[in-house]
């Protein structure tokens, strides 16, 4: 008798991405041909012919995890998957410090995974901060401590447990704040510096997570925070889904994430446009010109003053789509008025036909 429907589809999903994550580390380890004499052809030496003491350790992957059941299901799967296919496996969890005892629950979240056999298993502290609001500042604390955790331990991936359900609240968190399309569409299945952090279950939902720790006797950790309507997550979570099934039927949620992959394929397209168009729009001192500007599409135009205000060090996660249009109407909308302010101190005004965004 083989696993329960739901561990058989979080392995599978798991197994997917290492398989990804081996024929990537495959293809950068692969020997080039050393130069050879002309009409003769490059020697090749395949991996395998190497000496022993020479082989590449097996790539380290690592799960993220805060104890929750998408995080210990992931963490479970990852555990049973990685000895197969030779891959090292580990554990991180972060103790962002809001609550009482979070110090105590990190330690338990490390006890489980060493339980499923993870090495190595760290638990790492971080101090939120305020800016953007208290979601977007925990969010942002967590992932720098994935990354030094990831470069400390050399990890080749980092694995999140983000299901088809955050991904909805996602997509319907963009489209409230007017974001774009970038906004609506969601998280990447691939993500971060080098494709760090890979998210195999963004096409299960999160009662398949729930069930397979269930089936497993894995001992879940429900964060009250996520319960909390302080939370504008939580809210859209227990309030804001629930409505629009109840309104429009069954299928939402699939409906959203569908949304978020055309999104991503559209966005993506757009973006290396607007990477190709840059340097054209630009004069020999590095500064946009704004008749340039205004000839390009919007979207692309627009993508351009955002990369433009992040590289003048504008946070990324603090800057709209507003901010952007008061920008643009600079370009499309001259009528000799003052500069705007950005986040970060970041300010764009228009001098001399050019336009100047910069550190205020």
């Amino acid at each position: 008798m083989g696993p329960h429907p739901a561990v058989a589809a979080i392995r599978l999903a798991v197994r997917r991405v290492l398989h990804d994550i081996l024929t990537e580390q495959t293809s950068a380890q692969r020997p080039v041909p050393t130069p050879a004499a002309a009409g003769s052809p490059a020697p090749f030496v395949p991996a395998a012919a190497h000496p022993p003491h020479e082989r590449p350790r097996p790539p380290l992957v690592l799960v993220a995890c805060s104890g929750g059941a998408d995080s210990m299901a992931l963490a479970s799967a990852l555990a049973f998957e990685a000895p197969r296919l030779g891959v090292r496996a580990g554990g991180v969890t972060v103790d962002h410090g809001l609550q009482t005892g979070s110090d105590q629950r990190a330690a338990e979240v490390v006890q489980r995974l060493r339980e499923l056999g993870l090495d190595p298993v760290e638990s790492t502290a971080v101090t939120v901060g305020r800016e953007g609001g208290p979601e977007a500042a925990a969010r942002d604390a967590r992932y720098a401590a994935l990354d030094a955790a990831a470069r400390r331990h050399g990890a080749a991936a980092v694995l999140l447990g983000h299901t088809r359900d955050d991904q909805a609240e996602t997509v319907l968190l963009g489209l409230a704040r007017g974001s774009g399309i970038r906004s609506l569409s969601g998280m990447a299945a691939v993500s971060g510096a080098g494709g760090r952090y890979r998210r195999p279950f963004l096409h299960l939902d999160r009662q398949t997570a729930r069930k397979a720790c269930m089936a497993q006797s894995l001992p879940v950790w429900d964060d009250p925070h996520n319960a909390d309507p302080a939370y504008t997550r939580s809210r859209l979570r227990h309030e804001g889904l629930p409505a629009l099934e109840k309104a429009l039927g069954k299928g939402v949620v699939e409906a959203l994430a569908r949304t978020a992959q055309l999104s991503r394929d559209d966005a993506d397209a757009l973006d290396t446009w607007a990477r190709q168009a840059e340097a054209a729009v630009r004069d020999a001192t590095g500064l946009l010109e704004c008749a340039k500007l205004y000839a390009l599409p919007p979207a692309v135009r627009r993508r351009i003053l955002r990369r433009a205000a992040i590289e003048a060090g504008a946070p990324a996660g603090s800057l709209f789509a507003r901010h952007i249009e008061e920008v643009d109407r600079l370009i499309t909308g001259w009528r000799g008025q003052g500069a705007i302010n950005l986040p970060g101190r970041v300010v764009a005004q228009r001098q001399g036909g050019r336009l100047v965004i910069r550190q205020g």
